[in-house]
């Protein structure tokens, strides 16, 4: 037999071996979930209705040590986590803001998660079981036991208000982070700075697609000096591609850079052109290093218009056009795209993490640019 058939035969044993262990894995990983937040309802109910206090935790934490010796987690402060853990997702209000949330959006991965799985869910509920436990019981199961303890971990630590939380799960879902890139994520403040881009591209364009583009972007990973040319910071995102890639989300394929576009008689070539598997269309990355001025515009629009002329394939949408700038005015930007026909976002982008109480305040200067004349 052919040494190309029999390694294609050896790979279907190995395809069939990792399917096998992901279900194991995924199982084993449900029913930990599971357990974590079963026991973190007994300590918080026994804590709530003053029968437990810090001592007698202690003294189950030794307990479980004596008992199942080998288990680990279930420490006094494993004990704590499994009770926050049951007290944030076990709240009624937090599983209708979360079902709220998917009804307002037409697609969602919570939502895609919940109902490929509702057809398959138990029917043996006993009828004291009200509507309200019946959700909670539901967003946990196909849910919660999607995300493994240590992503869950750094959502309860680090993320704050529930749409933080249901932002960073629907994250984990999506886009299937490793614990690295959910920190860095967290760390980054992706949070907000996906919501500033929503509420930009609402408030300006309408054009772009909720989700999946930032303001601003964090580059700290580059490691470049306050001072850079644009070709530096060019060659810079060029070497870290794989951590440029994930500050974008995953979704995006790299085209190259310094992509050639012939019009008429002249060569002109772009920046950094990528590809988006989810949109279906070329993304084009422009970048100065000075505060966003209009006649940028005139560029992109012209690159832009070049793409969708000589390069898209009658199957894809229209090219979108990021102008990476090092600050902007809203002001300015607002006019500048009041009447630009083609998709475009004026991203800032920084060097260094940025504090999330100026992310805030930004969030909250461009609602009051953007909505003030509203009733």
């Amino acid at each position: 037999m052919p040494m190309k058939n029999i390694t294609t035969d050896f790979e279907q044993v190995i395809l069939l071996i990792t399917e096998a262990r992901n279900r194991v894995y995924s199982k084993a990983n449900a029913e930990l979930i599971m357990l974590y937040f079963n026991v973190g309802q007994i300590v918080s109910e026994k804590v709530a209705n003053g029968n437990w206090g810090d001592g007698t935790v202690n003294d189950l934490a030794d307990y479980i040590t004596e008992k199942q010796p080998i288990l680990k987690g279930f420490n006094r402060r494993g004990l704590y986590r499994m009770k926050q853990f049951y007290e944030v997702y076990g709240n009624h209000e937090f599983v209708s803001a979360a079902l709220t949330q998917m009804e307002d959006k037409k697609v969602s991965p919570m939502e895609t998660q919940l109902n490929t799985v509702e057809n398959q869910q138990d029917k043996k509920v006993s009828p004291v079981v009200t509507q309200i436990e019946n959700s909670i019981y539901t967003f946990l199961k196909k849910i919660l036991t999607q995300i493994n303890w240590t992503h869950h971990l750094l959502i309860l630590s680090k993320a704050k208000t529930v749409d933080e939380k249901l932002f960073y799960i629907n994250q984990c879902l999506k886009e299937r982070l490793s614990k690295r890139e959910l920190e860095r994520q967290l760390n980054s403040a992706t949070f907000e700075r996906t919501m500033l881009g929503n509420k930009f591209s609402s408030a300006i364009t309408k054009q772009l697609p909720h989700g999946i583009f930032k303001d601003p972007y964090v580059f700290e990973f580059l490691a470049l000096p306050e001072i850079h040319s644009e070709d530096e910071l060019q060659q810079a995102l060029i070497k870290n591609l794989q951590n440029f890639i994930l500050e974008m989300g995953k979704g995006f394929a790299y085209m190259g850079s310094e992509y050639r576009l012939q019009v008429g008689n002249k060569d002109y070539y772009t920046d950094l052109l990528f590809y988006h598997r989810d949109l279906q269309c070329m993304v084009l990355f422009e970048l100065k290093i000075e505060e966003f001025q209009p006649e940028f515009l005139g560029k992109l629009n012209f690159y832009l218009e070049a793409l969708d002329r000589d390069v898209k394939r009658p199957h894809e949408n229209p090219s979108i056009g990021v102008l990476l700038c090092k600050g902007k005015d809203i002001e300015v930007v607002e006019y500048a795209l009041a009447r630009n026909l083609s998709p475009a976002l004026i991203a800032d982008y920084e060097t260094k993490l940025i504090d999330k109480k100026l992310l805030v305040e930004k969030l909250q200067q461009l609602s009051e640019i953007f909505y003030r004349n509203e009733p």
